[in-house]
């Protein structure tokens, strides 16, 4: 795909489960103990670990634990416009 085009949500999906699934094995937690410390059953974790299909509520809880909650904090943000133009910086 093209790096210059948005993502589709079926390809962020994958995204999250693969940078999820990493970060958990990264901080040497299992599913078992992730689902534990987040409160999220271990059958959805196993679920979004394999489909990416998760609620909201326990994707957040997730990335409580996993220490990457605050990634969500840029979500929906409005963007600075960009200048359009050399002379339009200096």
């Amino acid at each position: 795909m093209l790096s210059f085009l948005p993502k589709t949500p079926s390809q962020m999906q994958e995204e999250l489960k693969v940078k999820f699934r990493a970060k958990r094995k990264a901080l040497k937690l299992t599913q078992e103990e992730l689902a534990i410390k987040s409160g999220v059953s271990l059958g959805s974790l196993k679920r979004f670990e394999t489909s990416g299909q998760i609620s909201l509520e326990s994707l957040l809880k997730l990335a409580f634990v996993l220490e990457c909650l605050e990634d969500f904090e840029g979500i929906c943000k409005e963007k600075e416009e960009m200048p359009k133009s050399i002379e339009d910086l200096l």
